[in-house]
């Protein structure tokens, strides 16, 4: 048996858990709009918004958690701490909205 085979196995047995990875959901915004509007994600897991729009946008937490600025063509995240759903929108273009999911 490999080496790492024999590790994940003694971990089993044990019943000691193996971390999950956190991921990177990224999400695009192109003409006014958060693409996709409702990202799925995981506590740890980080929001990547790529603004490819010509003008500056945020990603601004309804509930006040989190407030990303987002200059022209330039992208900003965050990583998230809890477990929630959180709406959020653009300060200078309201009608942008989108949402995040994350479970634990």
């Amino acid at each position: 048996m490999a080496p790492g085979r024999i590790c994940f196995t003694a971990l089993m047995v044990l019943g000691l858990s193996i971390p999950a990875q956190a991921k990177t959901i990224r999400v695009t915004i192109d003409k006014l709009d958060y693409i996709p509007a409702v990202a799925q994600a995981k506590v740890g897991d980080t929001i990547e918004w790529i603004n490819k729009d010509a003008l500056a946008h945020t990603a601004t937490a309804k509930n006040g958690a989190w407030n990303v600025m987002l200059k022209p063509k330039k992208n900003g995240h965050i990583v998230l701490k809890k477990a929630g759903s959180v709406d959020y929108f653009c300060k200078f273009h309201p009608n942008m909205k989108g949402r995040v999911v994350v479970t634990p």
